[in-house]
């Protein structure tokens, strides 16, 4: 009898980037090996902070999808969408979902028991629903933890009240205390984990998809069809455009590149801060910075394979508790990243470690300024082989989801 497993999550397929692309991807490995699987989650929003087509012009209310001969249901729930998010707003935001998710389990507990039920964090309050469920059911909670909420908000004052931080790190104590097995994405994310209580804490990194995102030949040709010349250096950035992410950096370097007129910047992507970003930039009179939509999934590996170099950039707090979703697909199409993160974290130590790319200091501009200078200079084409040797033998989505099944789904 096939194994059945619950996931309670705000973000899933078909969103193409962040937490709701792995949700998406892992549910679809699990089904695709044997599972029954069902998802509570909501409408795809994510990068763009709207709810996406087709969903935008539906009733977005309570339904239901089902798919892979019902072996794969996906419950979506209501959840409001500020379209500039704050502190307070993601904090509301997070509520209606885990209320709207809550009622829909309550529908889910008189039907066939399932064997796990997790939820993935962030939201970190999700885990009371897994545990609710447990309560009732006897499932076994998986806790994933993709994101230190809690500590992120803390340290990037995104909530400044103590004693709203400290209420929330009691609750999370609790759910990590409750949960049969707690899982995250890097050793820096597990050992922040193991400080708040000391239980064993499983390593569930993120993926990237090696067939999908792979190396292609023809550099040149392939930035002829995204409009730039053959001999142009192009610097980009993919991913969420936020006002705390710091990405005005970016304009900064392209400034300080100007001598350099082959230096091409492209910012790519979504998000409630890209028309302020953009503005900034026609201020600034940046000729060099140029700003795409997000790519079409089925465009993204040619794509990402233009690029000379990739900027991955993280605030001097985040480096320790966060693994940019990014960096797997940037790894995989053996891309060169440029990657801010100061020593001592996890994320420094892996790509200074495996060589797979340039590290410097985050929040620092003069730092990030000289290597992007040193990587369109210099040839890196060492680092461009680690990169993708290192997607293949440790980011395969394969061999990552078997070494999951054996270390978690074991029971």
């Amino acid at each position: 009898m096939p194994k059945r497993l619950l996931l309670i999550g705000g973000n899933y397929a078909p969103e193409p980037t962040g937490i709701g692309k792995f949700n998406g991807e892992m549910i679809g490995w699990l089904v695709n090996n044997g599972y029954e699987c069902t998802v509570i989650t909501t409408y795809p929003y994510y990068p763009q902070w709207k709810v996406q087509e087709p969903y935008s012009r539906k009733n977005r209310w309570f339904r239901c999808e089902e798919s892979h001969e019902g072996r794969l249901k996906v419950y979506r729930c209501p959840q409001y969408v500020p379209a500039e998010p704050s502190g307070k707003k993601r904090m509301m935001m997070d509520a209606t979902f885990a209320m709207a998710a809550f009622v829909q389990m309550l529908k889910l507990l008189p039907s066939k028991k399932y064997d796990y039920v997790m939820s993935v964090v962030p939201s970190f309050h999700l885990g009371l629903l897994a545990l609710l469920y447990k309560k009732f059911r006897g499932a076994e909670v998986l806790y994933h933890i993709q994101d230190l909420q809690i500590d992120a908000a803390r340290d990037l004052n995104m909530i400044r009240s103590g004693k709203m931080i400290n209420a929330m790190l009691k609750l999370e104590k609790y759910i990590l205390r409750k949960s049969d097995r707690v899982s995250s994405i890097s050793d820096g994310m597990i050992r922040q984990i193991s400080g708040k209580l000391d239980r064993q804490i499983e390593l569930f990194p993120n993926w990237a998809d090696v067939d999908k995102f792979h190396p292609l030949p023809g550099r040149m040709s392939l930035k002829e069809s995204f409009g730039f010349q053959p001999g142009h250096k192009v610097v980009l950035y993919s991913g969420a455009i936020g006002e705390k992410q710091g990405l005005e950096s970016i304009l900064h370097a392209a400034r300080s590149l100007e001598d350099r007129e082959d230096v091409q910047f492209v910012i790519c992507g979504s998000g409630p801060y890209r028309e302020k970003l953009h503005e900034k930039a026609l201020e600034m009179g940046l000729r060099s910075v140029h700003f795409l939509p997000l790519q079409p999934l089925d465009q993204f590996n040619r794509f990402l394979n233009m690029a000379d170099l990739h900027l991955v950039i993280q605030k001097s707090g985040a480096s320790d508790l966060v693994m940019p979703s990014k960096l797997t697909a940037i790894l995989a199409v053996g891309g060169l990243s440029l990657v801010t993160a100061n020593p001592g974290s996890s994320l420094h130590a892996l790509v200074e470690g495996y060589q797979l790319g340039i590290v410097v200091p985050a929040e620092n501009q003069e730092a990030l300024n000289h290597g992007i200078r040193k990587a369109v200079t210099e040839d890196h084409v060492g680092m461009r082989g680690n990169a993708r040797s290192y997607a293949v033998e440790y980011l395969s989505i394969d061999k990552v989801m078997r070494r999951f099944e054996a270390n978690v789904l074991k029971n």
